[in-house]
């Protein structure tokens, strides 16, 4: 299973210069966790919840304040100000599997996902843990009603026999045709939420 077949699209994002509560407020309202960093149509980073939060949340007015409290510079005006720069991205063709452990080892939710462009980072989607989530739950009749659909529209329709149990595919296929097997595969491992793909000889 591939980024592109999982990643959510067109990304939602913001630019540099935008202020951190209106970040905060687009955060708030499609309920994300993290929001790509876009200017001049290329990533430049990715500001979260904790980034926003930064410098905004104070501690109680009331007496004593502490003193590192006290001591507090200039609150972050923009998205800027707080954003990271060293982003973890992916292509549309990477594994799912590679970013959902890239995920794990980095303690990340959301990954921008990014193509061509003047620095090959022009943003075309975001795949967040909630989307992977999303896909893996799907059950198993669902992926069989669409990798028939998939298979029906691009590769002879009616010469798959297609079983699906705990997100796996199998193809039964009675001909003796790898070219034809193999573009079957693509297209059933295409479908989302499905974790894997078999091709199996039957009888006609």
């Amino acid at each position: 299973m591939q980024v592109r077949n999982v990643m959510s699209s067109p990304a939602v994002s913001v630019g540099p210069d935008v202020t951190v509560a209106a970040a905060a407020s687009l955060l708030a309202e499609h309920r994300f966790t993290a929001l790509p960093v876009v200017e001049d149509g290329e990533l430049v980073g990715i500001v979260t919840e904790i980034d926003l939060l930064h410098g905004r949340v104070r501690h109680d007015a009331r007496p004593p304040l502490p003193a590192a409290e006290l001591a507090m510079g200039a609150v972050p005006q923009t998205v800027a100000d707080v954003m990271a720069v060293d982003v973890l991205i992916a292509a549309p063709t990477t594994d799912v599997a590679d970013v959902v452990e890239a995920m794990r080892t980095r303690r990340v939710r959301s990954v921008p996902v990014v193509t061509g462009g003047v620095r090959g980072r022009e943003l075309i989607g975001v795949v967040t843990r909630r989307d992977i989530l999303a896909a893996i739950a799907r059950d198993d009749g669902q992926l069989a009603h669409d990798v028939c659909n998939r298979l029906a529209r691009h590769a002879l329709p009616g010469r798959w026999h297609v079983d699906v149990h705990d997100g796996i595919v199998t193809l039964g296929d009675p001909f003796d045709d790898e070219t034809g097997r193999q573009i079957a595969a693509l297209l059933a491992g295409s479908v989302r939420g499905v974790i894997g793909v078999r091709i199996a000889a039957v009888q006609l």
